[in-house]
């Protein structure tokens, strides 16, 4: 059976604020680090055409595919010149008899006709479109509107549960680290005296050694000068 350990990065109900000189030395370090990150990009950046992408994203598809397609490359240049698509030939749904000359000849004839009835297929499947969007569209777009509000008042329902969520879990945070606020204060001036005496007891060391070695030199003085 496993025991899981809780840790709190931070006890915002227990630890003091920070004075305003803290905060600006934190500050004052916040920026040093983000001024070497944006120069070391920068000499990143000059000596390489190409940056390396993060751990986290995934790597990049192969790129032959898009090189191989000029379909893609003309489609891609289209977008970037900012043309109209001509790939769909709206003149076949268009009819104008000043197209026909005065004697048309049986090819132009036929011609014309098969864009009539091109254009009749259209206009009847627009007009049937039309037709059903007219009796059912109103409908739809209520029951759309209702399907928008039920996902809208869900989603409303689930942020008040998380808010409540949240609420809860910062009163019992704040209720555990009022109760074990006085115990770690505790611990830690106990901390601090425990350091202070350790840094005592190697202070008396040191100066007991320090006098230790002066008595052992004078010792050994006065008998070199006792033998002579």
């Amino acid at each position: 059976m496993t025991t899981r350990t809780v840790v709190h990065e931070s006890l915002p109900y227990v630890d003091k604020e920070p004075t305003a000189d803290e905060r600006t030395q934190a500050q004052t370090l916040i920026t040093a680090e983000l001024a070497s990150i944006q120069a070391e990009d920068d000499d990143a950046t000059s000596t390489s055409t190409s940056t390396s992408l993060h751990p986290s994203l995934p790597p990049l598809q192969d790129s032959s595919f898009y090189a191989n397609n000029p379909l893609l490359q003309e489609e891609q240049a289209r977008l970037l010149a900012k043309q109209k698509l001509t790939a769909i030939d709206l003149s076949r749904y268009q009819i104008d008899d000043d197209d026909l000359p005065a004697n048309p000849t049986t090819e132009q004839l036929e011609s014309a006709l098969s864009r009539a009835y091109t254009a009749q297929a259209y206009l009847t499947a627009r007009h049937a479109h039309l037709g059903l969007l007219d009796r059912y569209g109103k409908n739809s777009w209520l029951v759309g509107n209702w399907q928008a509000e039920a996902e809208l008042a869900s989603l409303e329902r689930d942020l008040a549960a998380t808010k409540r969520d949240i609420e809860l879990v910062n009163h019992a945070r704040r209720q555990m680290q009022t109760e074990v606020g006085e115990e770690l204060r505790g611990l830690d001036a106990t901390w601090r005296r425990g350091v202070g005496r350790v840094l005592e007891t190697e202070v008396a060391v040191e100066r007991l050694r320090h006098d230790i070695e002066q008595r052992r030199q004078a010792a050994e003085t006065g008998g070199n000068a006792v033998e002579e």
